[in-house]
């Protein structure tokens, strides 16, 4: 085991070999294989080349060198390409702030039971007057900053859940396929990150529509991954365990709180009732701001997911529900 893979639990270690092809003995002779690439896009301001930082891109990619690389020049070319959403990429910015204060994403404290970490996404929370799109993608992308920084999560990866109850189709409207394009962009292709699975609950008829619009754009390996349950938390909970699951999801454990995720990254001093304050996240370089700030951050009531069920009931599939709740495409 080399000092890269320190930290990691003897039974990651042997996930990594199984499924991503990781071997200590040519670890540091396969970064440098990646690193040597770098000179074939000098079109490309490579921002970051340490060793830590290449072996999440092979991870991502299994250990593919050419698809590793390939994968990390698209990582610094999309943010050459969109300049202005990285432009002060810290949790204090305004616009991230509000996104996470309002639950943009949520993160889940444990993990499943293949170890990884849970996003959720309640749709119907989007106050468009708020949030902008873009920031909530700056927001959920900052988070799989500060996460993916976790080893362990470089290989066992991440599972999403967007709970569409209530999700008006005025605010589906503001969905429009460039910034649909821009979100996949910078998730599916630009991201060293493993996606297990994107689960879709209670979604609309129109949320069908726009997966139909997004769909050109994701590759074959994204849609064998996006299950669409409906209200079948039946289908939901084959694939995560209630055991792992807040109270709307049909799980055991109590509901979400919002302020979860805001308070790791926005610090100690953050409050459900007080205006928001927050200290150094050492990752991110999170500095203090203004009063006023503060005051404009402060959060809203947040909506509640319709999907509530009693801890540990799940919900049966009716006759004639088989097209919402069945998923798309099995996983690989």
């Amino acid at each position: 085991m080399t000092h890269l893979q320190a930290g990691l639990s003897p039974e990651t270690i042997e996930k990594a070999r199984l499924e991503l092809n990781e071997n200590p003995d040519v670890l540091h002779q396969d970064i440098q294989q990646v690193r040597d690439m770098i000179i074939t896009r000098p079109d490309i301001g490579f921002l970051r080349t340490d060793d830590a930082f290449i072996l999440r891109f092979l991870r991502a990619r299994k250990f593919h060198q050419a698809d590793a690389f390939r994968l990390l020049a698209q990582y610094f070319q999309y943010r050459q390409l969109n300049l202005d959403m990285f432009k002060n990429f810290k949790a204090d910015d305004p616009g991230i702030k509000r996104a996470l204060i309002d639950g943009f994403p949520g993160v889940l404290e444990n993990r499943d039971h293949y170890g990884r970490k849970i996003l959720l996404l309640f749709a119907a929370n989007w106050d468009q007057s708020r949030n902008s799109f873009t920031d909530i993608l700056r927001a959920i992308l900052l988070s799989l900053e500060v996460l993916i920084e976790d080893p362990e999560l470089q290989i066992n990866g991440f599972i999403l859940i967007i709970d569409w109850s209530n999700f008006s189709f005025k605010q589906a409207s503001k969905l429009t396929p460039s910034i649909l394009k821009l979100a996949i962009e910078g998730l599916q292709d630009s991201f060293p990150a493993r996606f297990g699975g994107v689960h879709f609950v209670n979604q609309p008829w129109y949320i069908h529509a726009l997966y139909t619009l997004i769909k050109p754009f994701l590759k074959d390996k994204t849609r064998k991954r996006i299950f669409l349950h409906g209200n079948n938390l039946n289908s939901l909970h084959q694939l995560i365990h209630p055991e792992f699951l807040p109270s709307e999801f049909g799980g055991t454990l109590p509901p979400y709180d919002m302020g979860t995720w805001a308070r790791t990254l926005l610090g100690p001093d953050y409050s459900d009732e007080n205006d928001y304050t927050h200290t150094s996240y050492n990752a991110m370089h999170v500095r203090h701001t203004s009063s006023n700030l503060e005051r404009e951050c402060s959060p809203k009531p947040m909506k509640r997911s319709q999907s509530v069920v009693e801890a540990g009931t799940l919900k049966h599939e009716d006759k004639g529900e088989n097209e919402n709740t069945q998923p798309l495409l099995a996983l690989d």
